[in-house]
């Protein structure tokens, strides 16, 4: 089974979102199952690292955290936008220094971070653990630092070292 589907999540996910984005019918979930089975194979090639949750029962904690926090920075973003004043914003770089070293869950931070309205990761160096991110609306650097250590990446280490 393993063979035929190396990554049976994978291939389920794909299949239902092929169906929730077209009609149900029986050519529909053939087709999806092709896609989603040939998708599989297609990552089983490149024969990624598979991430090994240590603590499943927090990844809801950090979704709602992510959700709470994505509508607030929309809220906060569409006030900026709309009051149209762009003399008080301030937008800037900030440096984080992360002890977060696994990969899978550096990639989460990643979208964490660029899906939240007003945020965006421009780069990290591996080497030394440095995060370099954009602020839109930039007030307090150390309030951003202490925001992504503390609400992020502490739970990713939780979660995944």
């Amino acid at each position: 089974m393993s063979r035929f589907l190396p990554y049976p999540l994978l291939t389920a996910s794909l299949l239902v979102m092929w169906l929730l984005l077209n009609s149900v019918s029986l050519g529909h979930i053939l087709l999806g199952s092709i896609i989603a089975i040939a998708a599989s194979w297609a990552m089983a090639a490149l024969q990624p690292d598979k991430p090994r949750i240590r603590n499943w029962h927090l990844i809801p904690v950090l979704i709602g955290k992510v959700l709470v926090d994505i509508f607030r920075s929309n809220v906060a973003v569409s006030g900026l936008i709309l009051k149209g004043d762009r003399a008080r914003r301030t937008p800037g770089f900030v440096v984080i220094p992360l002890t977060l070293r696994d990969r899978t869950a550096l990639a989460i931070l990643a979208c964490i971070i660029t899906a939240t309205p007003g945020t965006a990761w421009v780069e990290y160096h591996a080497d030394n653990g440095r995060l370099l991110i954009h602020v839109l609306d930039l007030v307090d650097r150390d309030a951003w630092i202490e925001l992504i250590q503390t609400r992020y990446e502490r739970l990713l280490r939780e979660i995944f070292e």
